[in-house]
């Protein structure tokens, strides 16, 4: 006998008017605003600019929704493919059934994309939005619980949730996968966030320490999942699928911090200066030497201005202003020269 549950919503989806406005949607849509803010807090932290995880986000959401609903109709094609099944249900993701491999992978190129065209290293801002991720995948686990899916097996815990009688599910308590792995998450984005801290991690190790922790957690709520899935050995797709992730963002992270260990020191460039605005090579450190120079050289005292010399009082009989009369020498000068010019004609004649 169960004595306490949790209990699950009579529906998914409330209308307002002719408006749904479904539980699942509002998860995933809380969980990217959450992933963003924290991103850019994160980014402005390490260098980077106010807007940039935003303006990247608008290429990696729409992928990520893409790739991990592609993920989901690939690996569970039984289910919209499959006899008596509609093939057009494979495209009402508002329904449910997003794979976070698929979704990571391809949002991945989204914001590869998004990162080249702002001149931007991809590893860098996946360190920025880490944790944040982990965050959006706790919020997005609940629209599971909105729509009484991802449950594991029977149990009578007092944390049991409880699911009612529906397509493809009986009416019982089970344990809830989803809120495990939504904990799970938010233990992972602390651990992200501590390590970042402490070890200051960078060139893409924060994001692999985020595959890496969530992956580690997924394989075993994975495995107490009863839903149908396909398996491989003895185990389900899924949990083969953490397990190589796993060992491949572990030997991401050893690999990184061996070859480029430290963090970045640079994560967006700055905006280029105007050609007009641009000074020549070495004239900035040129005109701030020389303005310190100037700045700090000593001031010498003016010279006081030399007064003017006093005007020589006229002679007895000459008029003010008048030349000054020639001396001796001067006069016995032009006398020669005048004689020698006399002689110049009388050669000429």
């Amino acid at each position: 006998m169960t004595l306490a549950y949790i209990p699950s919503p009579s529906t998914g989806v409330i209308h307002l008017g002719p408006i749904p406005l479904r539980g699942y949607a509002f998860c995933i849509i809380i969980g990217v605003f959450i992933a963003v803010w924290l991103g850019n807090k994160r980014w402005i932290a390490r260098g980077g600019k106010p807007g940039t995880v935003a303006d990247i986000a608008v290429w990696a959401v729409p992928f990520g929704l893409v790739g991990g609903r592609l993920y989901h109709v690939i690996t569970d094609y039984q289910l919209y493919f499959g006899e008596g099944r509609n093939w057009v249900d494979a495209f009402k993701i508002w329904e449910g059934g997003l794979g976070i491999w698929g979704a990571i992978a391809l949002g991945a190129v989204g914001a590869w994309i998004g990162c080249r065209l702002r001149g931007i290293p991809l590893p860098a801002w996946a360190d920025a939005l880490a944790p944040g991720i982990a965050l959006a995948q706790a919020c997005g686990r609940w629209g599971n619980w909105f729509n009484q899916e991802l449950y594991g097996r029977a149990t009578d815990l007092p944390w049991a949730v409880k699911i009612t009688e529906g397509p493809n599910r009986e009416a019982g308590t089970y344990h809830p996968t989803f809120l495990y792995e939504s904990l799970w998450c938010v233990g992972v984005a602390v651990l992200v966030i501590w390590a970042d801290r402490r070890f200051k991690l960078g060139h893409g190790r924060a994001f692999a320490l985020y595959v890496a922790s969530y992956c580690a957690g997924r394989a075993w709520i994975e495995y107490m999942r009863v839903d149908e899935a396909h398996h491989i050995l003895g185990l389900r797709l899924n949990v083969w699928t953490a397990i190589v992730v796993f060992i491949l963002a572990v030997t991401y992270f050893v690999l990184s911090a061996k070859l480029r260990p430290g963090r970045e020191e640079v994560v967006e460039p700055q905006a280029p200066v105007a050609v007009g605005d641009a000074p020549a090579e070495g004239g900035t450190k040129d005109a701030a030497a020389g303005t310190k120079a100037v700045k700090d050289a000593p001031r010498k005292p003016a010279e006081p201005a030399k007064p003017a010399e006093p005007a020589k009082p006229a002679q007895p009989g000459e008029k003010p202003g008048a030349e000054a009369p020639k001396s001796a020498g001067a006069v016995r000068t032009d006398l020669t020269k005048a004689g020698e010019d006399k002689a110049a004609e009388a050669g000429k004649s």
